[in-house]
């Protein structure tokens, strides 16, 4: 058992514990000497509260599901495997102590990683410290894959900067006199939302389409009236917002409020949310966002991922959840590959090892990925068509055709 190693001094244990149960309590993690009929037990952080508690619990879904699924047919290596989910309030200092307490304290075979690049990053040098395999679900910055980490990898298709990689071919690929002339950019101050919005302004403005507005916030910000106010006085051809969840939903209202009406608009996250449409009053129609999976993907496991998720939770998963899922049938490759799951370094390496030179089957694709942990892959886009987020690029995978100019909303 290795030493604990203080990544920030003097922080007070007093998280929240939700622990999933296949069989009997959690008291601890299990080692090398633990018996066949020990659980084993998987450690999480996520943002249960705070600012990224809505998409942190539809990661806790993600993570419940594929935990019930694996049980079902009989655990991994024939045991049963319990989640032990501490919940970091959104705090990047709590999210180091949680993940210091499930793996030096309670000693938990594997981790699982945390919603959003900001808990991502501070959480994985801790699983770096002890030489944890560190599977995520939602830290898709470019300085997640920059820190040097050897054990992390991303489980969606691709990292942020590439998100919009479609949209930007299609709009680019417009005639000269259809495609927007000008682009009114808001993001948080947050890696991941700005990687999203980023990635699409470089691409354009390489393509000679114009940055009229330029935007940061912070991630507590609740009034877009000036930065809205700012977008609409810029008579922007489209908008793209580098959002999460509400943040996304207050700026489209207030841009609605101004009576702005973009020719095309396109927001990272919330519009993939379940509860978009009705906070933004229904009118979707023609709103663009990017996403890494599908819940009509045609890959084996994802039938059967949309069938039992929907049965447990009463609704369809969404792209949270599925990343969730997709990190554990990921981790789940790696222990079967190398026979073991406990903290004992030599198991850590080779599921680590393993997933360097392999491809794994999962809801949202195949996934492989690079030396830094970066999937190899590409989101589709959506759009919200007819009352309904659907596939509109790339051709092959659309279900329905892209609406440009966007409709009035």
């Amino acid at each position: 058992m290795r030493t604990t190693h203080r990544l920030q001094g003097g922080i007070t244990v007093g998280t929240l514990t939700l622990v999933l149960v296949a069989s009997g309590c959690v008291s601890g993690g299990s080692n090398s000497e633990d018996s066949p009929d020990d659980p084993i037990v998987i450690g999480v952080s996520l943002p249960l509260t705070g600012d990224f508690s809505e998409p942190g619990k539809g990661v806790e879904r993600g993570y419940k599901s594929w935990a019930k699924i694996v049980n079902d047919k009989g655990g991994l290596l024939g045991r049963k495997v319990e989640l032990k989910i501490l919940d970091d309030q959104s705090n990047a200092d709590r999210v180091v102590s949680d993940y210091e307490q499930l793996i030096g304290k309670d000693e938990v075979d594997l981790v699982f990683g945390p919603f959003s690049t900001r808990l991502v990053v501070p959480s994985a040098r801790v699983a770096d410290e002890y030489g944890m395999l560190f599977v995520e679900p939602a830290g898709a910055a470019p300085e997640v894959f920059d820190q040097g980490f050897k054990n992390l990898f991303y489980a969606a298709p691709a990292v942020a900067n590439d998100h919009y990689n479609y949209l930007a071919e299609y709009i680019l690929a417009l005639p000269a006199d259809k495609r927007p002339k000008t682009v009114a950019y808001a993001a948080m101050d947050d890696p991941f939302a700005q990687g999203t919005a980023y990635g699409l302004k470089e691409k354009l403005e390489k393509g000679g389409i114009k940055t009229v507005v330029n935007e940061v916030y912070p991630p507590n910000t609740t009034d877009f009236g000036g930065i809205a106010a700012k977008i609409a006085d810029s008579k922007a051809d489209m908008v793209v917002g580098g959002s999460q969840y509400q943040d996304g939903v207050n700026l489209i209202v207030a841009l609605q409020q101004l009576n702005y009406q973009p020719k095309m608009a396109a927001f990272s996250t919330a519009p993939t949310e379940p509860e978009f449409a009705k906070a933004v009053g229904n009118k979707t129609e023609g709103i663009l966002a990017p996403t890494g999976y599908t819940q009509k993907g045609d890959y084996p496991s994802n039938k059967e991922f949309v069938e039992k998720y929907t049965k447990q939770f009463g609704k369809a998963p969404e792209e949270d959840e599925a990343n969730a899922y997709t990190t554990g049938q990921v981790v789940a490759a790696a222990v079967k590959a190398a026979d073991c799951a406990s903290q004992d370094p030599e198991c850590q390496s080779k599921m680590v090892e393993w997933l360097r030179g392999h491809q794994v089957e999962t809801v949202v694709g195949p996934l492989k990925w690079d030396d830094k942990g970066r999937p190899q892959s590409a989101h589709m886009i959506q759009q919200w068509v007819d009352g309904e987020i659907q596939i509109v690029l790339p051709e092959q995978q659309k279900e329905a055709d892209l609406i440009y100019p966007k409709p009035a909303w």
